[in-house]
């Protein structure tokens, strides 16, 4: 349950401390951690040690200690001096340990229960009984953060998020597959979306340092109670789908700025492809050439204003009229009226949508 690399820290703290050695070895004869290199000639004496009933014993010059979780043998701890000491060494180290034990256990089934929780797999009664063994407030304000990878996660990732927020018992980072970390986290009462904002881009820092990683980071809305936290999770996810959409160049994306968008993504294939066949008669928007796209997305980008659109696009105002007026021509539609405008932009939304609805399907 602990890594290799956890035990091995806490030891190298223990020499540090005590100028003793020591050595962790599980039951099935693999070193696993040690501070002095024939940690391996010990391994024989090891088992035999598992076998006897003693808890503690001097062989080859070491003493020997069980380490148990819940009367259930996992490690023998070797303490390794010529000090009078090792002995009391050995057993504050097997405390250590044993500690280490308890805490990564407690923290597997507060995993195991947000995981749960997250996706819908628990009954209302679970959650509030669960909850109150596992000591988790049922009523804090609490967000899910999505933060998702171009590459496949791995523990260091993983931990890299949980060293962030400090090891609060209160906040909860997890993964419920291969690309995703959720953190779960704990919002205060002057706490707010600006501040969960700043929370998003500090995570995003923490990735930066890496040129390969293309990182995205999606949030929900701040629910009130734990039986919530599973629509915010929700909200992430979408947040995350209609990011990739609509606002490509943005790596923090708030489920509550998704406006429109978020409309579009719930809406079925077959109507879309109705609207657009029935707006521009089977013709697609993204298929205008180059320039008629720059100017259309300008126009936009400065509310209809034909001079302010203009200027951006060094060209004379008549310029653009006249692509407008041949815009109309070939689509019936009239861009600087505004119920028109609104109809434009809702069709190049939902062409957008369905492109990448095919993407996911090849």
């Amino acid at each position: 349950m602990i890594s290799s690399q956890i035990l091995q820290n806490t030891i190298d703290g223990l020499k540090g401390i005590t100028r003793m050695d020591l050595c962790i070895i599980d039951t099935e004869g693999k070193v696993l951690a040690t501070t002095f290199p024939d940690g391996e000639n010990y391994v024989t004496a090891a088992m035999a040690f598992v076998e006897s009933p003693a808890d503690s014993q001097v062989v080859q010059g070491c003493q020997f200690f069980k380490v148990f979780d819940e009367h259930q043998l996992e490690y023998v701890l070797l303490a390794n001096g010529d000090s009078e000491d090792v002995y009391m060494v050995g057993k504050i180290a097997s405390f250590q340990i044993q500690n280490l034990l308890v805490a990564y256990k407690e923290r597997f089934d507060k995993d195991n229960f947000v995981k749960n929780l997250l996706l819908d797999n628990l009954l209302l009664v679970d959650i509030y009984n669960r909850a109150k063994k596992l000591h988790i407030d049922t009523e804090a304000r609490r967000v899910v953060f999505i933060v998702e990878t171009n590459r496949e996660k791995d523990g260091n990732e993983l931990e890299k998020v949980r060293s962030l927020f400090g090891g609060k018992s209160k906040d909860f980072i997890t993964a419920v597959d291969e690309k995703n970390i959720i953190v779960v986290k704990e919002v205060l009462e002057n706490e707010g979306y600006n501040e969960l904002n700043k929370t998003a881009e500090v995570i995003l820092n923490l990735f930066r340092t890496n040129e390969e990683a293309d990182v995205h980071i999606a949030y929900g809305t701040i629910v009130n109670e734990i039986k919530e936290v599973s629509r915010s999770y929700k909200e992430a996810r979408m947040a995350l789908d209609v990011g990739k959409i609509f606002f490509e160049e943005r790596h923090v994306v708030a489920y509550s700025t998704l406006g429109i968008g978020r409309l579009i993504y719930q809406l079925p294939i077959p109507l879309c492809k109705m609207f657009i066949k029935e707006i521009f008669d089977g013709k697609s928007p993204d298929e205008f050439d180059e320039e008629t796209l720059t100017t259309i997305n300008k126009f936009f980008e400065n509310s209809l204003n034909v001079s302010e659109t203009s200027r951006q696009l060094y060209i004379h105002r008549n310029t653009l009229v006249y692509r407008l007026d041949k815009l109309q021509k070939s689509t019936g539609l009239d861009l600087r009226v505004f119920e028109d405008a609104i109809t434009f932009k809702i069709a190049l939304m939902v062409v957008k949508y369905m492109k990448y609805m095919e993407s996911l399907d090849y």
